[in-house]
């Protein structure tokens, strides 16, 4: 008698915490990754706390060509290191940049590629693009590859008796700090941002762990260290939006965006403009990591029955509410018009394996770019050498080319890591095909 087997891919084998549900460990996946995300979110903002003021002072003497280099920096890591392909995230990149093009330049008045559409003079809303990209994007690429039936939810185990055992604890706190420690440093410089964060957790974990052989089958080692590098790596990236403003993940160019709404310009002057805003915002880390757990653990039944929502509801109510909030901005149709096309373009980027975080950075940082690298030539009367005078600036292209190397090497390594844990899972699986 044969047994038909399911190939074991290597995105598949490092989901650690969906191998402890299917084991009826689903609780404890759950309370370690809770618990190791406030410990890594609350050491990370004391590092918020500490790092951002002293980098603040120090970024009030950049310069414009410090300045360009800096977000030279962030584009070129950015669309490098988001996705497994560098070409695409370059492309996605580029979308970027010439979406935040779209309207009126500032310095000549001239309008650029409006199509001579007046809706457009002012530009692309980035809400239009987060939310076609995030809401209507995905949703259009998830419903196109929906299955029709239920989805098989795993129970989770009620009671905090049940979430975590004394051997879980012992074998979880070591990877809660290691990755607290991985995390928040990938987090404040433009090197990929969680993700790679995680991918160095999970690596370091698996490296060190005594139950090496349990790795692709359900660590807890596997849920612990790379969601607490997850969440050390979200607080560290508020270091370069709060003191340089320069955003490097799509979350932090969101935010960034959200402050410029108001009138707000997150840089080194912030902290001294601004103090109360800043630390309150530091303050408001602190209570959310207290919030996050307390959502994460006592309601996690609450969550899971979302799961039960028939899809179709779930995805029309996603975009009703998408069309909403698109018309709500200007109450202007061509909105809601622009919103779809750029779903669309979601979409295929979703199909095709082309990251989207890339695009939302290269808009938001297009234009600041440009306004950088304009006040540099007016200011050396159009003398290019000017943009690598600068010590700094010097400075932050070598360590561009230091970080564009460790990247492909670290992708590199990533590659054989992944096809070695499919080998030795897959090794085992295949002796036991025969009954």
């Amino acid at each position: 008698m044969r047994r038909r087997i399911t190939a074991v891919t290597p995105a598949e084998s490092k989901t650690e915490g969906n191998k402890m549900a299917k084991l009826g460990r689903g609780a404890a996946a759950l309370a370690t990754a809770a618990i190791g995300s406030f410990i890594a979110g609350t050491i990370a903002t004391v590092g918020l706390t500490l790092l951002a003021p002293i980098l603040a002072d120090f970024a009030v003497s950049l310069g414009n060509p410090d300045k360009l280099a800096l977000i030279v920096v962030a584009f070129v890591t950015v669309g490098a290191l988001m996705g497994k392909s560098v070409p695409r995230g370059v492309l996605s990149l580029a979308i970027g940049l010439f979406i935040g093009l779209v309207g009126t330049d500032a310095l000549s008045g001239q309008q650029r590629y409006t199509l001579g559409i007046p809706e457009l003079n002012q530009g692309i809303s980035v809400v239009l693009v987060a939310v076609g990209l995030f809401a209507v994007g995905e949703t259009l690429y998830v419903a196109s590859r929906m299955r029709h039936g239920g989805v098989d939810v795993i129970p989770v185990t009620k009671g905090w008796r049940n979430w975590m055992t004394k051997e879980d604890w012992r074998r979880s706190w070591k990877p809660w700090l290691r990755g607290t420690a991985i995390g928040f440093p990938i987090g404040t410089i433009p090197a990929g941002g969680a993700d790679v964060a995680t991918f160095l957790s999970y690596a370091a974990e698996q490296k060190l762990s005594k139950h090496k052989e349990q790795f692709g089958r359900g660590a807890i080692e596997g849920v612990a260290g790379p969601e607490a590098a997850n969440n050390a790596a979200a607080a560290g990236v508020l270091v370069p939006l709060l003191t340089l403003g320069l955003p490097t993940t799509a979350t932090a160019a969101i935010i960034l965006f959200a402050f410029q709404s108001y009138g707000i310009q997150p840089g080194p002057l912030l902290f001294a403009n601004q103090p109360a805003l800043v630390w309150a915002l530091v303050a408001s880390l602190y209570l959310g990591n207290v919030i996050l757990i307390v959502l994460n653990l006592p309601l996690v039944g609450m969550w899971v029955k979302l799961l039960q929502i028939p899809r179709p509801y779930l995805y029309a109510g996603i975009l009703m509410f998408a069309a909403f909030g698109a018309y709500a901005i200007k109450f202007n149709i061509t909105d809601i018009v622009i919103l779809l096309i750029i779903g669309v373009l979601g979409y295929f980027m979703r199909r095709y394996g082309i990251p989207v975080a890339p695009l939302v950075v290269g808009m938001i940082l297009g234009p600041m770019g440009e306004g950088e690298l304009r006040k540099a030539l007016q200011l050396s009367q159009g003398d290019p050498m000017t943009l690598i005078a600068s010590p700094f600036a010097a400075i932050a292209y070598g360590v561009l080319v230091v970080l564009i190397l460790g990247a492909l090497w670290l992708r590199r390594r990533q590659t054989r890591y992944e096809q070695h844990l499919t080998e030795s899972i897959a090794v085992p699986i295949k002796a036991d095909q025969e009954v």
